[in-house]
């Protein structure tokens, strides 16, 4: 049975440090231990998906400059127990964790071109997306593979869902990932072609209020009215 709280000790805290080398590798510039301990104290969440006393996933996450948001900065779950829901678990832990302390939003970033994402965090979290950033992590490491990390901020109400009114759409490459294996250049013209659509739709005042899996089209829309 998993279950979920917040991480307690030194030893767990090393526990999501390796975590994060498990899932994005050796050369990814994981948090220390000390560092999410410290947060934490000082009003930051981090917490796991336990199997008993394993960590089986985390999520982290810190205060920003305005006190009604958080930014949430990692979210991760360990290769054998992805497709259990328990990304989607962690986050929902986070938005009550946020809500009884009148937090009213959390923000996070995401590789808009890595559609599982998308459908995570639009789909079944409820996320919009409001912003598009430019090779925001640089073009190192083993996960982009040379190519520039660009990333849509996305954000959650906490307390509900606005409404909306759908105006466009963006359609990506269905997998960049195994595109990011088996061919550079083909990965390199993704990502220009999806960051000019994207930013013009931004530009112009959209944000993403959907996402189609079936064929990989973001739709992007205004938002009518904010929950209180």
């Amino acid at each position: 049975m998993i279950t979920y709280r917040d991480l307690r000790g030194l030893t767990e805290f090393q526990a999501a440090y390796d975590l994060q080398h498990a899932v994005w590798g050796m050369d990814d510039l994981a948090d220390p231990p000390d560092l999410m301990m410290v947060v934490q104290s000082e009003g930051g969440i981090v917490a796991g998906a336990f199997d008993g006393d394993r960590l089986a996933g985390y999520v982290f996450g810190f205060p920003t400059s305005d006190p009604t948001v958080q930014h949430s900065h990692r979210l991760a779950v360990l290769p054998e127990y992805r497709g259990q829901g328990l990304g989607v678990a962690l986050k929902a832990y986070q938005k009550d964790w946020c809500q009884s302390r009148g937090i009213r939003r959390i923000r996070w970033t995401y590789d808009p071109l890595m559609t599982r994402n998308a459908n995570l965090n639009i789909n079944n979290l409820g996320a919009f997306g409001t912003g598009y950033l430019v090779n925001y992590y640089g073009s190192g490491g083993s996960y982009q593979a040379g190519v520039e990390s660009d990333r849509v901020v996305a954000e959650l109400f906490v307390t509900g869902r606005p409404e909306v009114r759908a105006e466009d759409k963006v359609a990506v490459v269905p997998d960049f990932h195994k595109l990011l294996r088996s061919d550079e250049a083909a990965a390199r013209a993704a990502r220009a072609e999806g960051r000019l659509a994207m930013q013009s739709r931004f530009e112009a005042g959209l944000q993403i209020i959907g996402f189609d899996p079936g064929c990989s089209t973001y739709i992007f829309g205004r938002l009518l009215r904010e929950v209180a």
